[in-house]
């Protein structure tokens, strides 16, 4: 069975074709790396609206992505949003993500400590929230993914396998 990978960048200069969508592309392009499963995907670049955050995310649950990546929007500014519609459309929060995310940040910048990245559970979906800069996007995902394949596993989505050589999922035996 084909996967379904929800992407969204959450900005709004790039919604409005203000700034080239580089962190949505930096994503797909790292998930084409890592997995060997055949996927697809739903693919946005919204306003950070936190109204419309939440609807975009609980469409792309609803139209059957087993994973939702966001970036953007998880800063501590007024219009950073993405964690708050995150942490209202899941059902359980799984802080590790953000903690690791945190801590690998951490060795490239001092202002790591200010990001708010998290990930949680809707359904059947894994929802991660990334930062917006696409190396930052690149370290995290780095950081985080050879747990994603065996916390899909878990809740329900689609199997998901790595290229080895690129990234390896760990799953217990």
């Amino acid at each position: 069975m084909k996967a379904k990978i929800g992407i969204i960048n959450v900005s709004d200069r790039a919604s409005k074709g203000i700034y080239e969508d580089l962190p949505g592309k930096a994503i797909l392009s790292t998930l084409q790396e890592y997995l060997v499963s055949p996927f697809e995907t739903s693919y946005a670049v919204i306003p950070d609206e936190q109204n419309l955050i939440e609807s975009t995310l609980i469409q792309f649950c609803e139209e059957g992505c087993s994973l939702v990546v966001t970036s953007g929007g998880t800063g501590p500014s007024p219009r950073d949003v993405t964690t708050e519609a995150t942490e209202a459309v899941c059902e359980k929060l799984l802080p590790g993500f953000g903690e690791l995310m945190r801590r690998e940040s951490l060795k490239y910048v001092p202002t790591a400590i200010l990001s708010r990245q998290t990930a949680g559970i809707r359904g059947h979906t894994l929802i991660i929230n990334l930062p917006g800069k696409p190396k930052a996007i690149r370290e995290c995902l780095d950081a985080v993914f050879p747990a994603v394949p065996y916390c899909i596993d878990l809740i329900g989505g689609t199997y998901l396998e790595t290229n080895e050589s690129v990234i390896k999922a760990f799953r217990p035996k």
